[in-house]
């Protein structure tokens, strides 16, 4: 096995996620709080039920066979179900628990309008009633009125204009997944995703993995225990993935944004790639080690071994600040973590207090916005108030949690951010 540098502490290497670590602490105190609320506090008002029509999302499994599509639709018909989208997907002769059947299986995927009052339950026992087996249903969004083949092209697209783009191509192609790229030689979860173990040109399909070779090296690993992945659902990944082989791993916008400063200096934000690993590693040496530990949370001579996992587009995007002389002053990271989202920044000493981790900041939030993340959050030191003031400044809703002096800031992106402030704020601190 290759000698694999540890990445940036964070829940991507090991860190417990928030829901493990963090919010188990403060379950406690709140829980202390209910029981000891007086019972006219306690008592609630019942509420009548929500009669509003709904949409859904659901899946099942039916005979391929005349008529199994019909008697599905009769059925929703019926309770005066409109259907509003359908996919049929394959799945050859075998079908729940291999039951034979002549014609073979298909998955019928269908987005739907019901009458309020319907709940999941209701629709797997109506669709049963119609045939339909190992049937999912979860509430679904106006965002899920997508034509499929149209998003399939959008994301292609997407994914030849910027390497960076694949992980979250999959991730919206194949719905609620985790997406996690593997190094040659990594060793994987415990779900079995390896990246060690050698992987097919054509990858490998599982129910619930799809594991395919990286173009950029090692392994991409697509995991979702609910619904099950298809073979015409793996067929698709696999041609995203083969066109990201096709295309090579340049493929980053170099488009350039000048920003002027409040004493006049211009710094200019582009986008930054493995590229930048040597100007990125002369900035460490230009950092003091107080600004290295807020930023990277362990042994300050570790920080040189980072980057080539942090300014690959592989893993996330970067944001590269650098003066009118090419010099390199500040990194934010935007770090896809399985399926969440982790915001990091590194501003320069001499270049700190200026603003720059602010705009930093914004973009690398706007960039999440436009890959539909519900949240973003950032990992670090309570002490780091700088950090603590560029989320402070998105305008969006906060979540801070604390322990051990760690401090983990999460920003919900459903409202809009607040206008710009001045590129000259004053409040950023050391790790920004």
């Amino acid at each position: 096995m290759t000698d694999v540098p540890p990445h940036p502490p964070s829940r991507r290497t090991g860190r417990p996620r928030r829901r493990d670590r963090f919010t188990a602490a403060f379950r406690p105190r709140s829980a202390r709080g209910r029981a000891h609320a007086a019972p006219e506090a306690r008592a609630v008002e019942p509420s009548l039920p929500d009669l509003r029509p709904a949409l859904w999302r659901m899946r099942t499994t039916v005979r391929e066979e005349p008529g199994s599509l019909a008697a599905l639709c009769t059925a929703l018909a019926e309770r005066r179900i409109d259907v509003l989208t359908l996919q049929a997907l394959p799945l050859g002769p075998g079908g729940p628990d291999d039951a034979p059947s002549p014609g073979g299986w298909t998955v019928d995927e269908l987005l739907v309008r019901a009458p309020g009052g319907l709940t999941a339950d209701d629709l797997r026992q109506l669709v049963a009633g119609a045939g339909g087996t190992r049937t999912w249903v979860e509430r679904a969004v106006a965002h899920d009125l997508v034509d499929a083949p149209a998003q399939a092209l959008a994301l292609a697209t997407r994914t030849a204009l910027d390497s960076a783009e694949l992980p979250l191509a999959l991730r919206q192609l194949l719905g609620r997944c985790v997406v996690r790229s593997l190094p040659a030689g990594a060793v994987g979860n415990a779900s079995g995703a390896s990246g060690a173990a050698a992987v097919p040109p054509e990858g490998e399909f599982g129910e619930h993995l799809l594991r395919f070779p990286d173009p950029a090296g090692g392994t991409l690993a697509v995991e979702r225990h609910d619904p099950p992945f298809t073979p015409a659902e793996f067929a698709r990944a696999r041609a995203l993935v083969e066109l990201d082989a096709r295309l090579g791993e340049s493929r980053v916008p170099r488009g350039r944004e000048a920003l002027a400063l409040s004493e006049g200096r211009r710094i200019t934000v582009r986008r930054a790639d493995t590229r930048d690993v040597e100007a990125a590693r002369a900035m460490h040496e230009r950092c003091s080690p107080r600004t290295l530990s807020l930023r990277y949370h362990g042994p300050v001579g570790d920080a040189d071994r980072y980057l080539q996992h942090l300014l690959s587009p592989r893993f996330g995007r970067t944001l590269a600040a650098e003066t009118a002389s090419g010099r390199l002053v500040a990194l934010g990271h935007l770090l896809w973590d399985g399926d969440e989202t982790e915001i990091a920044l590194l501003v320069e000493d001499d270049w700190q207090r200026r603003g720059i981790g602010t705009e930093l900041v914004r973009r690398l939030v706007d960039m999440a916005a436009e890959t539909r993340c519900a949240h973003v959050y950032a990992v670090t030191q309570a002490s780091n108030t700088g950090m603590a003031a560029a989320m402070r400044s998105l305008g969006l809703p906060l979540e801070h949690q604390i322990e051990a002096g760690t401090l983990v800031i999460t920003a919900r992106l459903d409202r809009t951010p607040a206008p710009a402030s001045p590129a000259h704020s004053p409040s950023d601190g050391p790790g920004r």
